[in-house]
């Protein structure tokens, strides 16, 4: 078996199977063709996520509209660089992690916001930003493990409801929208200029109306985390046995 090796012109030389086929992620591959990967339409869109979610954080100590409006403009590119993925055929598994990662990055940088204005309620917070990092690492690595080429393909014998989740787009767009929709209107009635009991006060009601949506989302993530457990303790209990472990 061949080591790795570089050559001159930056392409990277990979191991080979002793049959001469190449390992899957071993593959010689051209520097270029990875920068090309990067450059894809949809990954491009993740990019500006991450730059307006980092100017989001930038203000939202201090100006919350401004906050919101960068924070809310980045969650909706969120469905155009999916959009894009399959319009262009450019759906790479480095654009899925992309997304995943500045979604969970984004909603745990509010909930920290959060937990700080809301000290009583810290610990709920914390617990929100743990599961929710938790359980959508455990169902990707699962997926993962099992094969999947995508942390979306659930199948309805694993979970009818997660199937629905992430087939759906109406529904995942809904749910998803909710959650965040929930959490910042959260965090405009923190600030004086909205804890008032005029009719006007309309982050209230924003949060009030998508409060069982987001519930239904932290449920969703308890059982996405529960199935992806199953998951793997079913590969270990398949892999003991063909090691005779077991």
């Amino acid at each position: 078996m061949a080591a790795s090796r570089s050559t001159s012109n930056g392409r990277r030389e990979k191991s080979r199977s002793p049959a001469g086929r190449p390992r899957a992620g071993t593959v010689s591959v051209d520097t270029k063709d990875i920068i090309n990967i990067f450059l894809f339409i949809p990954n491009l869109i993740g990019y500006s996520r991450v730059i307006l979610a980092g100017a989001a954080l930038y203000f939202m100590s201090y100006h919350p509209n401004y906050c919101a409006v960068l924070y809310a403009v980045s969650c909706l590119l969120d469905a155009f660089d999916g959009w894009a993925a399959r319009r262009f055929n450019q759906s790479t598994k480095f654009g899925a992690v992309l997304d995943m990662v500045t979604d969970r990055c984004t909603t745990a940088c509010l909930l920290v916001f959060l937990s700080a204005v809301y000290s009583r309620w810290a610990v709920v917070f914390q617990i929100l930003i743990s599961l929710d990092l938790a359980s959508h690492y455990m169902h990707m690595y699962a997926s993962l493990d099992a094969g999947a080429t995508s942390h979306k393909k659930v199948t309805k014998e694993r979970s009818w409801i997660l199937n629905l989740y992430y087939t759906n787009n109406k529904v995942l767009f809904t749910l998803c929208a909710a959650n965040e929709i929930c959490f910042v209107a959260l965090y405009l009635m923190s600030f004086p200029q909205y804890q008032t009991e005029a009719a006007v006060n309309w982050p209230t009601w924003v949060f009030q109306a998508t409060f069982l949506p987001c519930a239904l989302k932290q449920y969703l993530n308890v059982l996405q985390m529960y199935k992806a457990a199953r998951t793997l303790a079913e590969s270990d209990v398949l892999n003991r046995r063909a090691a005779k472990l077991n």
